[in-house]
Order: C-alpha cells, then structure tokens, then sequence
C-alpha cells in the first residue's frame, strides 16, 4: 500500500500532479488552517457577487431566409420586463414571434422562458439556456423572429434562438455586482458616536438617516457582513441600556 505523504516538499518532489490540483495540495500542506481560512474567504466572496451585464447588447441571425434578432437588457424587476417586452411587440409589429427569457435576483430563483407561438421548448428554453450557460442574473434576452417562409424543424429553430441569444449576450460585458443588505437601527442619541463608530468598521454605506425625534439610521452593506452589523448594534444597545440601568440606581 502506498503511503500518501503530508509535506510539502515530498509533494513537490516525488509527485508530479497536474494543476490546480497540485497547487491545492502545495498550499494545503504547507499550511492547511491558512489555507482553508483562504478558501472560506474565498466563498464569502463569491456569495457576495452576482453576475450581470451594464448595457444593451444586439445580435443578428439568419438561417434560410428567417431572421432573429436579439436583445440583451440589464433588468433588475418584472415591471421593467413587461415595459421592455411591451416595447419590442410594438416597434416589430410585423414579426412572426417575440420570444425571451429572463432571470432575476442575486439567487437567480425568479426566472422564466417564453416560445410565443413557437413549438414548445425550442425558443425560450434555448435562449434561457445561454443566460444559465454564463451564470448570468437581472438580465432580459428577446429573440424577434422574421419569418423566412422556409421551415426549420425543431432541431434547427432550438440552434436558432440559442444562437441569436448567444450573439447578444456576449455583445455586451459581463460585470460582477455586490449583493448588499440594508440594515436599520434605531438609538437614542447618546449612541451617536458609538453607532458611527460601528458603521466606519464595518466598511457600511449610510443610505439615510433620521434624527428627528428617535435617531434611526439605514445602512447598506455587503450580505457577508449583514449579521455581524447587526449584532454589533444590538450589543451597542444592551451595554447602552446597562449603563443607563446602573446609573439610575441609587448610591
């Protein structure tokens, strides 16, 4: 039986593996609670993002004399979708069908796709199909058909629209965006400079604030670190509520 060793140099040395695995082992035995602190950091990271795109991307197909054009859109709510499709219908007017797929949110649950007349499953799942491809979220594709008078078949209409989507979503760059939370806390003003103090540490943005009659203030920070805010608050507000205790009682 052969004994797999635990260091680094015998890694480096006596076997020869292929990368990334290689350096996952290199790193791992040099230091393994460093290392998996890397990765968890890592994770954090990525459940911090969502991917998306900026700006409209186009797209032009043409397979025997039937044209699809294709529009990518940055979207970020189904009343924007609505708008955009309601759009599209009225501008081609004339075309045979207006068919699309959207996904939405930072957990891309919220999603659907729509053939418009075409067989069923060979225009929206295929153009659905090209966002899920790129792991791509709040982001609208619509695929216009002209019809040709030629007819494609199912194999070759699910090409069609998967292509024309594919063509418009890669016309335009795919950008990484924070998933931020809004946290809300509520003090009196004796915490002024406490609760200021936890919201420069942990790096949060001041949406609003109110200092009206209670002082409450709105903060938008990372999802990672959401929870973390939130018990520091809620620990400013119990110590607040020690002291006030302790110093109302009698000496």
């Amino acid at each position: 039986t052969q004994v797999f060793p635990y260091n680094s140099s015998t890694l480096q040395t006596n076997y020869q593996l292929s990368s990334p695995y290689h350096s996952f082992c290199i790193n791992f035995a040099r230091c393994p609670l460093y290392f998996c602190m890397g990765m968890l950091q890592h994770i954090k990271r990525m459940n911090d993002e969502y991917k998306t795109i900026d700006n409209i991307g186009q797209g032009v197909y043409t397979e025997k004399r039937s044209k699809f054009l294709a529009y990518a859109h940055p979207v970020n709510s189904i009343e924007q979708i609505k708008d955009l499709l309601a759009n599209y219908r009225k501008q081609h007017y004339d075309a045979r069908h207006v068919c699309y797929a959207y996904m939405l949110g930072p957990e891309r649950l919220d999603f659907r796709a729509n053939d418009d007349g075409e067989p069923s499953s060979t225009a929206g799942k295929p153009i659905l199909g090209q966002i899920n491809s790129r792991e791509l979220t709040n982001i609208l594709v619509v695929v216009v058909r002209y019809y040709g008078g030629v007819n494609l078949g199912t194999g070759g209409l699910i090409v069609a629209y998967r292509t024309a989507a594919a063509l418009a979503i890669d016309n335009t760059p795919a950008v990484s965006k924070l998933i931020e939370e809004i946290v809300t806390f509520s003090f009196p003003y004796v915490m002024m400079n406490s609760v200021m103090r936890v919201v420069k540490e942990s790096d949060a943005q001041i949406v609003s604030t109110d200092f009206e009659n209670t002082c409450e203030i709105k903060l938008s920070i990372v999802r990672s670190k959401a929870e973390e805010l939130r018990n520091r608050l809620k620990k400013l507000r119990s110590e607040e509520r020690r002291v006030g205790k302790e110093c109302s009682e009698p000496c």
